[in-house]
C-alpha cells in the first residue's frame, strides 16, 4: 500500500551558524511539517527559556511550504537526507519616519548617533534628528551630490566627504548643536578635491577616516589622505585671457577652501567607475566596480589592481561587502541581478558566483553593520529587498518606501535601521536582524 503524506517521514540533518547549535544527529521529520513545527522542534531540543523563532534554508531557499511539498517540487526522494540550515527569523520591516525633500536623495548615512545625513540632487547636505527635526542644511556643491561618507566626529562637529557631478569632491565640516541649544548649525568647506574630468559617482573612507577613495565616470579612481592643505596643491584653471579675470581670481583665493590633489590615481577600468570602497578590516585593500563589467581588487599601498573579476555584459552600478565575509564582494548590475563574488578565486576557477535576481534594476546595495549575513538592495521598481546570503532564490522580506515605480537610489544600514533615499525623498525603516532581538 502506498504511503501518504501524513505518514511519510523524511531524514533531516539540522545545522546552524547561530548561537543555538544542536548536537549532530539525524531527525526523521514528518513530510507535513512546515517552518513553525521545525522551529518548535529546535526550541524544544535546546530547552530554550525564551522561544527563538527560526527560518530554515534548504539548498539555498527558505522553506515556505511543507517539507513534502518542497521535496516534490525539487525532485527530492523520500530516502535522500536533507541538510537544512536554520537561521534566526527576521521580523517584517517597519516604517519609522519619512523626511520630505524638494529633490531626489542620492546618498544617506545613519552612522552619526541620533542623526541622519542626506545628500541631494540640489547639491545640499542635510541632517535630521530622530524626531524628524531638520538640524542642518548646507549647499555644498553646484551640481547633484552622488555620494557622502562620514570621516570623523568630535563632540558635535562632524567631518564629512562628498562627491558631486560638478567634477569635484569635498571635505566638509558640519557642527550640529545639541537639542535645546540656542546656537545654530555651522557648515565649513575645508578642502575641494580635484582630479576628475567627469561626474563623480562614489566616495568612501577607511575606518579611521584618514583615507578617501573617489570614483568617476572618467574611468579613474582617486586615492587621497584627509589632511587639509594650507595652500592649493592643484592650480586653478584659467577662466579667460583677460588680465582682470586672472587678478580677481588671485584676490578671491583666500576666501575659498584650498584645492587638494590626490596621493595616487588608480587606472585600470576602461569605462565609468560606478562604485568604490575599502575592504572591511583590510587597511590596504579596496574594491571597485564599473560599467566595463568588472569588479577590481586594489592594493592601495602600491596603487595597483591585483585581481579582476570580469563578467559578461554586466555594467555594475554599486557594490558592498560584509565584515563577516571581507573577501566577498556584492555588486548590482543593470541586468537586474546582484552578484556575490569571491575575489580570492583565480580567473581559471570555474566556481560560479552567487546570483540574486531582481524584477527591476537594483541600483544600490548595503550590508548590515551587525556582522550578519544579511544585506538590503534598492531597485528602480521602488522596492527595497532584504536578503539573507544563505538563501539565494528569494528575498527574506520586501518593502516599498513610496509608491511602486518611484526609484530607490541609495540604501544604508546602520544603528539598527535602514535609511532609504530616492525619487520619493528619504525614509527610515526598522529592520531587525532577527526576531529575538
Amino acid at each position: 500500500m502506498a504511503s501518504t503524506s501524513s505518514t511519510i517521514s523524511l531524514p533531516v540533518v539540522l545545522t546552524t551558524k547561530t548561537a543555538y547549535p544542536l548536537p549532530s544527529q539525524k531527525f526523521m521529520i514528518p513530510a507535513t511539517w512546515r517552518r513553525y513545527q521545525l522551529s518548535q522542534l529546535v526550541n524544544k531540543a535546546l530547552s530554550l527559556a525564551k522561544p527563538v523563532p527560526f527560518d530554515f534554508v534548504v539548498k539555498g531557499e527558505i522553506l515556505r511550504a511543507t517539507l513534502g511539498e518542497w521535496c516534490a517540487e525539487n525532485g527530492v526522494g523520500e530516502e535522500e537526507t536533507l541538510e537544512i540550515e536554520y537561521i534566526e527569523s527576521v521580523l517584517p520591516p517597519e516604517k519609522v519616519s519619512d523626511f520630505p525633500h524638494e529633490d531626489w536623495v542620492s546618498s544617506a548615512s545613519c552612522k552619526i548617533p541620533g542623526q541622519f545625513l542626506t545628500a541631494s540632487y540640489d547639491g545640499s547636505i542635510r541632517s535630521f534628528d530622530y524626531s524628524q527635526n531638520a538640524t542642518s542644511s548646507a549647499l555644498a556643491h553646484s551640481a547633484p551630490i552622488s555620494s557622502i561618507s562620514v570621516l570623523s566626529s568630535l563632540d558635535d562637529t562632524y567631518t564629512i566627504a562628498s562627491a558631486s557631478h560638478d567634477l569635484t569632491a569635498q571635505i566638509n565640516q558640519i557642527t550640529i548643536p545639541p537639542p535645546g541649544s540656542s546656537t545654530s548649525s555651522k557648515y565649513t568647506p575645508l578642502a575641494t578635491l580635484h582630479l576628475h574630468t567627469a561626474p563623480l559617482s562614489s566616495i568612501a573612507s577607511n575606518a579611521a577616516g584618514t583615507r578617501l577613495l573617489t570614483a568617476s565616470w572618467d574611468g579613474l579612481i582617486g586615492f587621497w589622505d584627509t589632511t587639509v592643505p594650507k595652500k592649493d596643491e592643484v592650480p586653478e584653471e584659467e577662466m579667460g585671457d583677460h588680465g582682470g579675470r586672472k587678478k580677481r581670481r588671485r584676490v578671491e583665493e583666500g576666501s575659498r577652501p584650498p584645492r587638494k590633489a590626490p596621493t595616487e590615481v588608480f587606472k585600470s577600468h576602461v569605462g565609468r567607475v560606478s562604485g568604490v570602497m575599502f575592504a572591511p578590516g583590510q587597511e590596504n585593500k579596496a574594491y571597485s566596480c564599473g560599467f566595463d563589467s568588472t569588479v577590481r581588487v586594489w592594493d592601495t599601498e602600491h596603487g595597483v589592481s591585483v585581481h579582476t573579476v570580469t563578467a559578461s555584459n554586466k555594467p555594475f552600478l554599486s557594490l558592498s561587502a560584509l565584515s563577516t565575509m571581507p573577501d566577498n564582494v556584492l555588486a548590482t548590475s543593470t541586468d537586474r541581478t546582484m552578484m556575490l563574488y569571491d575575489v580570492r578565486l583565480s580567473p581559471s576557477d570555474t566556481t560560479a558566483p552567487v546570483s540574486f535576481s531582481h524584477p527591476a534594476t537594483p541600483s544600490c546595495v548595503a550590508a548590515s553593520d551587525s556582522g550578519s549575513q544579511q544585506v538590503v538592495s534598492g531597485a528602480y521598481d521602488g522596492v527595497v529587498r532584504l536578503w539573507d546570503l544563505r538563501s539565494t532564490k528569494g528575498a527574506v522580506a520586501t518593502f516599498s518606501p513610496w509608491e511602486r515605480g518611484v526609484k530607490v537610489l541609495c540604501v544604508e544600514w546602520g544603528q539598527g535601521v535602514v535609511a532609504v533615499g530616492g525619487e520619493g525623498g528619504f525614509s527610515v525603516w526598522k529592520v531587525s536582524q532577527n526576531a529575538s532581538s
